[in-house]
Parts: structure tokens; sequence; C-alpha cells
């Protein structure tokens, strides 16, 4: 995923937890924050240590930058996106991980139903 696609500095999360929305499902937390003059989306990934040492943690970013990667088409680019991991992704595979985060996308109204 390219930099320009990423949240990487405190402010912007801050920016995001306090002035967007959340969305919830067991297994993944989604804020997203509307930005106008923005020509493409921006995730930030929260994965805690709770979750497992670092090789997991950051196998879970990659399923989850994946994720998006594939529901690129489908998501409105003038937004930026929160995702925080709770405890069950850390025994998930990547189809599970894609298919928790496309229910919890649609909770949001990120994505519509059709979009599979």
């Amino acid at each position: 995923m390219k930099k320009e696609f990423r949240i990487k500095k405190n402010k912007d999360f801050q920016e995001v937890f306090k002035k967007g929305q959340s969305f919830a499902n067991r297994q993944f937390v989604v804020y997203k924050l509307s930005k106008k003059n923005q020509d493409h989306f921006r995730i930030g990934l929260s994965v805690s240590k709770k979750i497992g040492n670092a090789v997991t943690r950051n196998r879970i970013k990659r399923y989850i930058r994946q994720a998006f990667l594939e529901l690129e088409l489908h998501l409105n680019p003038a937004m930026d996106y929160v995702i925080i991991a709770r405890k069950p992704v850390s025994d998930m595979s990547y189809e599970e991980v894609l298919n928790s985060l496309k229910h919890v996308l649609k909770i949001a109204k990120i994505i519509i139903k059709k979009n599979e």
C-alpha cells in the first residue's frame, strides 16, 4: 500500500477518533471521517500488543491492507478510515478477515452488498 494511502501521524488518528463515526463487529472497530479535498482514501491501522506478538500483529496488518486493496473500487475516495483489530482476529485466516471487514464496512454503509 502506497504511503499516501496511510495515516501515520497521531494528530490524524485523533482527528478521525474525535470527529468521525465508529462502527463495530466482534473482530473490528472502524472509524470513518469524510475529507472533502482528498482524491484517495487513507487508512490507519491499530493492532494492540494484547492481540499477539509482533509476527501476529504484522500479519493482521498485512491482511487488512490487502483487503482494502481488493475493496478499493468500492470505497469512497474522500474518506479517512481507522481500523482497530480486536482479539479474535489473531486466529483468523485471510478469507475470514476479508469477510469480517466486508461485514463491518456494510454496517458502516461504506460498501454496499452488491459489490462482493
